[in-house]
């Protein structure tokens, strides 16, 4: 009973609101245990170093009940806040490769516009297995790769990226802890093919980008791991903004929804980078990567034998 009036007082509050025409308030109520459950994806998606939206948007399709359109727009828009904290600490801490960042931007946004576009377009059941089908594909990628801080920068660039790779120059990144890297600045059509590939995957299913550049940025460019994962995350951050703009003009963003899971991935993100340090990324990323790897099968499984 009391519980009741509580959600009774609550919807009286929204009422008097100034909140979009037509915005469903019981929708949104029912839908509360959305926030903790953000909290929780956050919370363990920084901690552990992968995209968030790898949670969410199965979340909010198999749980929730979004169609696939929908739940990757609001994996999208939620992911877009929730990275904002670990950015902003990579933006203080001077660690992004802005001259790497800018070129893996061009091929990045255009593909990710695509993307977004894409699955407005295409078939429901097609988004589903692509989405189920990409799923099993970057949960692979998170139980083959090391974790970025265990790859050795150089270690897969071969004979042919090796002699691509030398004579560019050098980059200098100078922190504000007083930690300078230097390494040779990177041949970029590569960069560029992975993060065009990845920006589309992003868009189609709302994540891959990151997952896919980081460890290649490491492994076949040479840049530091710290480097390569807050030059990764700048790249997402920009990207996602355009991801999620498609899908919000695309369709009418499920804000019932994100109204829950945005303030939810700000209080998982301020938690997840205090106890990220703590969490052993060599066990974290393969356990998450079979997870990923079993939802995609549900996912698979939901749609070809429904």
């Amino acid at each position: 009973m009391n519980g009741a009036t509580g959600f009774d007082g609550i919807a009286q509050l929204l009422q008097i609101l100034p909140l979009p025409t037509g915005f469903p308030i019981e929708q949104f109520l029912a839908h509360w245990w959305v926030f903790p459950a953000s909290i929780l994806f956050s919370l363990v998606a920084l901690s552990s170093g992968v995209s968030g939206a790898l949670f969410f948007s199965p979340f909010f399709m198999l749980v929730v009940g979004l169609s696939p359109s929908q739940a990757i727009g609001a994996g999208l828009l939620t992911e877009v806040f929730g990275m904002g904290n670990g950015l902003l600490n990579y933006v203080r801490q001077r660690v992004v490769d802005y001259a790497t960042a800018k070129w893996l931007l061009l091929g990045a946004v255009p593909a990710v516009v695509v993307g977004a576009l894409a699955a407005h377009y295409v078939p429901t059941a097609l988004l589903t297995l692509l989405f189920g089908v990409g799923l099993l594909v970057l949960g692979g990628f998170l139980v083959y790769y090391d974790p970025p801080d265990e790859c050795v920068p150089g270690e897969r660039e071969g004979s042919f990226l090796q002699r691509k790779n030398s004579g560019r120059g050098r980059t200098t990144i100078e922190t504000t802890d007083g930690e300078t890297f230097t390494y040779d600045t990177c041949w970029r059509p590569p960069g560029i093919g992975l993060a065009t590939a990845g920006g589309f995957i992003t868009g189609l299913i709302s994540a891959g980008l990151p997952e896919v550049t980081t460890t290649q940025l490491i492994v076949r460019c040479r840049l530091p791991p710290r480097v390569a994962v807050a030059t990764s995350v700048f790249v997402l951050a920009v990207a996602a903004i355009a991801g999620a703009a498609v899908h919000a003009l695309a369709a009418t963003p499920v804000w019932y929804i994100v109204a829950w899971s945005i303030p939810g991935v700000l209080i998982g993100g301020t938690i997840g980078t205090r106890v990220g340090k703590y969490v052993p990324s060599e066990i974290m990323e393969p356990a998450l990567g079979v997870v990923f790897a079993i939802v995609g099968v549900i996912v698979l499984g939901s749609e070809l034998l429904a």
